[in-house]
């Protein structure tokens, strides 16, 4: 069974004039697990609004997205927390929080603190992502790169099926792009996690193993 599977998608949003206009139409695509997929298009063309359906912070207005065999949106709080992590163009990293409780703060959405094991782990994901010796310092103090590995980390501090990264490297520059890029399909290959991208950029598409591109308001496979 593929992790995810969508059918018939269908997401329009009001244009203020009494109108309705489509964003998505009769979106039907699969992924299978430890797939790792880009998805390209023109600004405008929908990118984001999949990305957000995905992430399940968006309902589809028609159609039937599945999510490891079920329906997300029936309980997508639980799904955005256990299975799904997200990867931000602007990190959006908490400044009142030092690294390591950023990374760690998708554990503390339903508990207290953090286990013994969940900050282990996110400790081994600074050192595989070469901030191990960040961990008291606050954002405001970060260069962009070191932000993207913090951010990666947190990603994948629950260790979740799927990631979801929104033009991952986009407010880098070249050198630290690559790193992150490449530390990125590293990561969730070695646990084989599912990755979707979605990106302007020719250089992110192609470190992915499958390209879908939207285009006239649907997923077409390239």
């Amino acid at each position: 069974m593929a992790l995810i599977e969508l059918k018939g998608i269908q997401k329009s949003f009001p244009d203020g004039s009494g109108r309705s206009n489509t964003i998505l139409r009769d979106v039907t695509f699969s992924v299978e697990r430890g797939e790792s997929v880009a998805v390209t298009g023109p600004s405008g063309s929908g990118k984001t609004t999949l990305l957000r359906m995905l992430g399940t912070l968006l309902e589809p207005d028609k159609g039937t997205y599945t999510l490891d065999g079920d329906n997300p949106f029936a309980n997508p709080y639980q799904v955005r927390n256990r299975k799904i992590g997200f990867v931000f163009q602007d990190h959006r990293l908490l400044p009142q929080y030092t690294v390591l409780q950023n990374i760690l703060m998708p554990c503390l959405a339903t508990a207290q603190s953090a286990t013994e094991q969940q900050v282990s782990y996110a400790r081994a994901l600074m050192s595989r992502t070469g901030i191990d010796g960040l961990e008291g310092q606050y954002p405001q103090t970060l260069s962009g790169g070191e932000a993207g590995r913090a951010a990666l980390c947190r990603a994948l501090v629950m260790e979740p099926l799927l990631v979801l990264a929104d033009e991952p490297t986009g407010q880098l520059d070249a050198d630290n792009a690559d790193a992150i890029l490449s530390l990125l399909t590293e990561l969730v290959k070695e646990r084989s996690t599912t990755l979707i991208m979605v990106t302007h950029s020719e250089q992110t598409a192609a470190a992915a193993a499958r390209r879908l591109c939207i285009e006239n308001r649907t997923v077409i496979e390239k």
